[in-house]
């Protein structure tokens, strides 16, 4: 009798066991099939993209896309943390922007206008002066400079100029060194003069930067400065203005960032005194703060170890210049995308998925550095954390310590089933040191804290030419810049390889992974 039951008792837990894998198979199975075939990847990111917009922390684009991805969480049957990360003193919105030459050979401007920095007063139209550059320039031109456009010297590498008290006070310093100097090498020019047939003296440079003479030009009522800029025209913000803001103190002068193609002619026109006006309509719109900001958690909670975690995500905030459609639209929504992909699949992961979308990765990996820091109870806990942050070529490779690689090796084996355009490699890696300093995207406070961060490695497989630098903060960070068929296969593969990592008896295992 006791062997029978034995016997008995045994057969159930193999027929439960195999149930369980079977189950799983199921599963990968029923992900991939739905990712061939129903797959929503692009869909996410046209609506991140063409109904919302640019997504920069403290805009409306960005509340709503944040709203918009906890909703969808919440239709697909998961829980959702509105996880609090900090408030801006004042909030941006960008509407549109025109600009023109008015003059026998005029012709429409091609330019953009840092975040956070002041729009027109409607329509505004004026002349177009060069910056004064010494004391006696600007007294010169000063009652000029009234209703005038000014072309500033320098590049533009994304910067606004610095409109702060600081800065204020360093170009200040820098006139008043002028004056001296300007004292100088008039006695230099007397000397050489006198001494006509003598080794002549050279003058001594002034010291400069661009807008030398911001606060006394906004002062003489200027409309705005002009800079030249590379194409793609590329607009960041100013940190540190944009935390010391209020209400009472937004900036007043539009920053304009011109092509630099048409920054030469009309500065050439300048240089020649010939008569035209510039005309702009820059719709740069301020919101009263203080304006919180949120990353966006989706949970698919573990049903055996649900204080254990596989994490993945990439930033749902983006630069407003453009859209946000590789930086990082394209990281973003394949984590959505698998998240839809597991549960519409039926998935019941045995520990928990948490599914990130952070916010202010632009402005510093605040979301992510945040979320790490106030949890570290859970550090030990996490699996791994997969980021997505590098443009929307295809996911195929991975790279794993030998510790974690027959794991991997299991998980991995559907992958090449789903598309035989899309190969995957699966490698093993020696151990790496821990990085001491954050790097560019969010995995970076993961990694310096011990968490894995393996990352799926990505090519362009078919030949699209993308060029990550075309786009990168640029006006050409759009929804058409993404690949669809890498951004399809990209979330199935995740879908597929997060399942399967929290769907282990155990976390992976960490030896191996850093050199000691």
């Amino acid at each position: 009798m006791k062997k029978l039951l034995f016997l008995l008792l045994t057969g159930v837990l193999l027929f439960s066991t195999g149930s369980v894998n079977a189950q799983d198979k199921k599963v990968i199975e029923k992900i991939i099939q739905i990712g061939r075939t129903d797959n929503h990847v692009m869909d996410h990111l046209d609506v991140l993209c063409n109904r919302f917009g640019g997504r920069l922390i403290g805009s409306d684009a960005y509340e709503n896309a944040a709203q918009w991805v906890a909703s969808q969480f919440k239709s697909w049957g998961m829980e959702v943390d509105m996880d609090e990360v900090g408030e801006l003193p004042v909030g941006f919105n960008r509407g549109p922007w025109f600009g023109r030459m008015l003059s026998d050979n005029g012709m429409q401007l091609h330019f953009a206008t840092p975040s956070y920095t002041a729009g027109t007063k409607g329509v505004q139209r004026g002349e177009v002066l060069m910056e004064p550059k010494s004391q006696a320039e600007f007294d010169r031109m000063k009652k000029k400079l009234k209703g005038a456009w000014v072309l500033i010297t320098g590049t533009n590498r994304g910067w606004p100029i610095d409109w702060s008290e600081e800065a204020d006070a360093r170009r200040a310093q820098k006139i008043a060194e002028n004056i001296e100097i300007a004292a100088k090498n008039r006695e230099i020019m007397m000397e050489n003069r006198r001494n006509r047939g003598g080794a002549q003296k050279k003058l001594i440079p002034l010291k400069d930067e661009p807008a030398l003479f911001y606060k006394q030009m906004k002062e003489a009522g200027i409309l705005g400065i002009i800079q030249s800029s590379p194409v793609p025209i590329r607009v960041l913000y100013d940190r540190k203005n944009v935390h010391n803001m209020t209400f009472e103190n937004l900036p007043t002068v539009p920053d304009i960032k011109l092509d630099e193609h048409q920054y030469r002619i009309i500065e050439q026109m300048v240089k020649e005194r010939r008569y035209f006006l510039l005309e702009f309509d820059i719709r740069n719109h301020f919101k009263m703060g203080p304006v919180k900001y949120h990353n966006v958690i989706g949970i698919i909670r573990g049903t055996k170890y649900p204080d254990e975690y596989v994490m993945m995500g990439g930033h749902l905030d983006a630069f407003d210049v453009g859209t946000g459609g590789v930086d990082d639209g394209s990281g973003v929504t394949p984590g959505i995308e698998a998240a839809r992909l597991i549960m519409k699949a039926g998935g019941k992961p045995k520990r928990t998925i948490l599914v990130c979308c952070w916010a202010g990765e632009e402005f510093g990996l605040y979301g992510s550095k945040s979320w790490v820091e106030r949890n570290e109870d859970k550090w030990p806990k996490i699996s791994n954390y997969f980021n997505r942050d590098g443009g929307p070529t295809v996911a195929n490779s991975l790279s794993v310590p030998e510790a974690m690689y027959d794991d991997f090796k299991k998980i991995c084996k559907p992958l090449n089933s789903i598309n035989p355009d899309f190969p995957f490699t699966l490698t093993k890696r020696e151990p790496r040191p821990r990085p001491k300093r954050a790097g560019g995207s969010d995995h970076a406070y993961f990694a310096i804290n011990g968490i894995p961060t393996l990352q799926f490695g990505t090519a362009d497989t078919k030949g699209y030419n993308f060029n990550y630098g075309e786009i990168w903060h640029t006006e050409r960070d759009l929804y058409n810049k993404s690949i669809p068929e890498y951004q399809e296969h990209t979330a199935i593969v995740t879908a597929v390889v997060v399942y399967g990592v929290a769907n282990l008896d155990h976390l992976l295992s960490r030896e191996g992974y850093e050199k000691q």
